[in-house]
């Protein structure tokens, strides 16, 4: 998964770019068809911001998380993420197993 990461008043350095792809990875393990996760992290005084939007099937899932330390807004971030990822999973199969039962009562 290729993760456009930007950061805003701070430099991206390889550890972070290493945590952020490994815990986005996670996301994966839920639903396939992640795509276009983009990861926007800044430093604002004594506040980490970790913030991404991702991409899926169509719809854009967005969330973000301020921490006092950059790791910990990151696992709360990706934390968020998973919760919205099946959210949305369960709501599709939900639907599609809807649009499935009126055809088999057809044909009965």
């Amino acid at each position: 998964m290729h993760i456009d990461l930007t950061g805003h008043h701070m430099e991206i350095t390889d550890s972070l770019r290493n945590y952020v792809t490994e815990k986005m990875l996670r996301l994966e393990r839920h639903f396939d068809h992640v795509t276009n996760p983009h990861v926007i992290l800044s430093v604002e005084k004594l506040r980490h911001r970790a913030e991404a939007t991702i991409q899926l099937n169509g719809s854009k899932v967005f969330a973000d998380s301020t921490q006092e330390n950059m790791y910990a807004a990151i696992d709360s971030l990706v934390d968020k993420l998973d919760r919205q990822v099946k959210k949305y999973k369960e709501k599709h199969a939900e639907e599609r197993h809807r649009a499935q039962k009126p055809a088999r009562a057809a044909v009965e």
